[in-house]
């Protein structure tokens, strides 16, 4: 018997082999969908069967790729959708796998045809609930990502669907969702690993509340980002690898400059401190670790693109983006910014100060016009500067209008996300920018003043 979990860390990703004998399914697969291939064979096994809690939104599926690989039989949700590939699964369908069983249970609420999925050991007793979108650990799905639809009356679906179809199965079955902490696809998931239907109904705020209440706050809409549109396209039509991957061409810098003039975006993975030393002018600066949270809100999906990083910072780029249904990837910048500067080309920078020097700023000069683009919640729980703006970083480039004329001091938690914004505004055209390092974590360290706004 196998169970093994498998973590696309930077979208907080969770997918799942099953196996016993010779026989092995995996529910919702990544779309670089070797690794599964590899630790069946390992094992002995073959997957036979590939099942898909829901029609994704935030990452590409890879269910097209694994079935290319293996000859397994794919089976979706979401079953009013017309599928270029697959077949629906039905309520109370089974799935053998050796001496194990797979049932499809109907939940409702994520999207509208969502399925969570019944692991029975040999004996026939419940184990698992391998739960999609509808139940994580500390949260349960979103109801608003549905492009078009009502979200009080997802809402009310999801609510059922917890209430009556997982919370009876039992305190003692394990929960295996298909997102944890930092997924968009929830509002707060809880970083526990490990879960049960017992510790959700104790522990899980959302599930404390009643029926008005719930309908009330799991209804409410967030940030729905722009990619997400093309993703659930491709989650229908089928999206295997594109041909470039796992590695983009190398190129040199000047056949760089020339992709770089035919209208391609540049994404820089180093370091927000190397970026700010030396980029190339009009670049995307997001560090690898933020890549897959923030490059769909900010970098258009059908645009051709460029990387820049150091090594083995290109290979884990490019997997992040062939996730999210970046396939135009044209290449990266051979020897990094070191080849590019020799080379005579234009380079560009970004000031940085310190929060000692923007808390002197304030005091001398009085109004200084500061950005924070973290988020409300953030604001709300951390404190704020007093005079600064808030927009956060994965709307600002919809709101730039919104931005104050003049030099600008960018503020963040870390200096991280400053950094990219400041190289959103530099994008568009923006001059005079200054992004405060350490940001809110070192503005407390030297006890600046902060402003805690009243929760609404």
């Amino acid at each position: 018997m196998l169970f093994e979990r498998f973590e696309a860390s930077g979208l907080a990703h969770y997918s799942y082999l099953v196996g016993d004998g010779a026989a092995a399914a995996v529910i919702d697969p990544r779309r670089d969908a070797a690794v599964y291939q590899r630790v069946a064979l390992r094992n002995g096994m073959r997957i036979t069967t590939i099942l898909e809690t829901h029609r994704h939104e935030d990452f590409v599926s890879g269910s097209v790729e694994l079935a290319s690989r293996t000859g397994a039989r794919i089976y979706h949700a979401d079953a009013q959708l017309a599928y270029a590939y697959g077949e629906p699964t039905t309520a109370g369908q089974r799935f053998p796998v050796g001496r194990l069983a797979l049932e499809a249970l109907a939940t409702p609420g994520h999207t509208p045809g969502s399925v969570a999925y019944l692991l029975y050991d040999p004996k026939g007793r419940l184990w698992m609930a391998f739960s999609g979108d509808t139940l994580f650990a500390g949260d349960v799905g979103r109801a608003d990502l549905v492009e078009g639809g009502d979200p009080l009356a997802m809402t009310e679906l999801l609510y059922n669907s917890l209430h009556r179809r997982l919370l009876p199965l039992g305190d003692e079955v394990i929960v295996c969702p298909a997102h944890g902490a930092g997924s968009v696809c929830g509002v707060a998931i809880a970083e526990r690993m490990i879960t049960t239907i017992g510790l959700e109904r104790r522990f899980n705020p959302r599930l404390q509340l009643d029926r008005s209440a719930f309908l009330r706050e799991a209804s409410a809409t967030h940030h729905r980002p722009p990619y997400f549109r093309r993703v659930e396209l491709l989650n229908v039509r089928g999206a295997p690898l594109p041909r470039w991957f796992p590695l983009p061409e190398i190129l040199s810098s000047e056949r760089f400059a020339a992709a770089l003039a035919n209208g391609a975006a540049v994404l820089d993975v180093c370091s927000e401190l190397a970026f700010g030393a030396a980029h190339i002018p009009g670049a995307i600066s997001i560090g690898l670790s933020r890549v897959s949270r923030y490059v769909g809100s900010l970098v258009p999906l059908e645009s051709p693109l460029l990387l820049v990083g150091e090594g083995d910072q290109i290979v884990a780029a490019a997997c992040e983006l062939v996730r999210l249904g970046y396939d135009q990837v044209v290449g990266s910048l051979a020897d990094g910014m070191s080849a590019w500067s020799q080379s005579g080309r234009a380079v560009a920078s970004v000031d940085t100060v310190s929060v000692q020097q923007l808390c002197e700023l304030l005091d001398d000069r009085g109004p200084v016009a500061v950005l924070d683009v973290r988020t409300t919640g953030e604001t709300l729980s951390a404190g704020e500067i007093e005079v600064a703006t808030h927009i956060s970083l994965v709307e600002l480039p919809v709101r730039l209008q919104e931005v104050p004329p003049g030099p600008l001091y960018i503020f963040c938690g870390s200096g991280a996300r400053a950094m990219t914004a400041a190289s959103v505004l530099a994008a568009a055209g923006r001059r005079d920018l200054h992004v405060v390092l350490g940001g809110v974590t070192a503005w407390r360290s030297v006890r600046c003043p902060l402003r805690f706004p009243e929760r609404p």
